[in-house]
């Protein structure tokens, strides 16, 4: 038996870059949590400890913050794909890299009614990402672009039931046919396309997936997930496939009876552990093979 070096790759994580737009009085503000990894013939670096192939880590970190400048943080998708092909195109032993961009989003403080020029306040909902792969050299170079969201809590006080399911020994839950279902949801969708009007496509993609939550009325989580993605690729035929990871955020009835109070589904026990944990992909029938699209992008959750 003989032992190898597997698969490597090696970057700068959790890269924290704001850029500030002053080209006005009234100033604009971005804000990303950046990480790079490059792939490529670094066997020397692991072998021998031999640097010479090996762009610091602390290089990459400085080139993601001139990209914030040189590209600009408009749209985190087309600064991921210009930083992962300058990596893959202008660092000789770099054959791959994947660029991972969380973007953490502000609104404006409103002062006497009128929207501040240049005070703002952190959103408190969800985290827009996006994953860019960038493989190969040349006419053979190949990119995918995967970006979604995460920690968008959602809440529908009925219109959702948990019945029929299957029994044994051990199992206790009663049947409901009204319920709260809440979710903290992990979605992540696949473009067919380098090429697109992002933050338009991110604004319908992320409407549909509430509107969807809400309209449907729910037998099982599963069903609502399905048909939120569904929606999603309904939507937009630039998007090959939806994945969609949804843990339960159970709300129980609160025992109020031993207080001579009725409970009419109206006081909960919220418990975030343990919890139910539903995750799916929806895809179109002729999907297009993904390559590395999916490798390596942070589990969903």
């Amino acid at each position: 038996m003989s032992i190898v070096l597997g698969p490597n790759s090696y970057g700068k994580a959790e890269n924290r870059v704001v850029r500030i737009y002053r080209d006005s009085s009234r100033h604009e503000i971005r804000d990303i949590n950046v990480s790079s990894a490059l792939r490529g013939d670094f066997t020397a670096a692991h072998l021998s400890g031999d640097q010479a192939r090996v762009l610091p880590t602390d290089t990459q970190k400085n080139t993601a913050y001139a990209y914030a400048k040189k590209v600009g943080l408009e749209q985190i998708e087309d600064y991921a794909l210009a930083l992962g092909r300058h990596f893959v195109d202008d660092i000789e032993p770099v054959e791959g890299a994947r660029i991972d961009v969380d973007e953490y989003a502000w609104e404006r403080i409103a002062v006497g009614g009128k929207l501040h020029d240049h005070s703002f306040v952190r959103k408190g909902q969800e985290i827009r990402n996006t994953v860019v792969t960038i493989d190969g050299l040349g006419d053979s170079q190949s990119a995918w672009v995967v970006s979604g969201l995460r920690d968008l809590v959602v809440l529908k006080s009925t219109g959702s039931e948990f019945a029929g399911f299957l029994v044994d020994d051990y199992t206790t839950l009663p049947e409901t046919h009204d319920r709260v279902m809440a979710t903290s949801l992990t979605v992540r969708w696949r473009y067919l396309t380098t090429d697109c009007d992002w933050a338009t496509a991110y604004d319908e993609i992320r409407t549909v997936l509430v509107e969807k939550f809400a309209s449907v009325h729910s037998l099982a989580l599963q069903q609502t997930l399905f048909e939120m993605g569904k929606g999603v690729l309904q939507a937009r035929g630039d998007v090959a496939e939806v994945k969609l990871s949804a843990p339960n955020i159970h709300h129980f009835a609160y025992d109020l009876e031993r207080f001579g109070l009725a409970n009419n589904q109206e006081v909960f026990h919220v418990d975030d552990r343990p919890y139910g944990l539903i995750q799916v992909t929806v895809q179109r029938d002729d999907v297009t093979d993904a390559g590395s699209a999916w490798e390596a992008v942070p589990a969903l959750r």
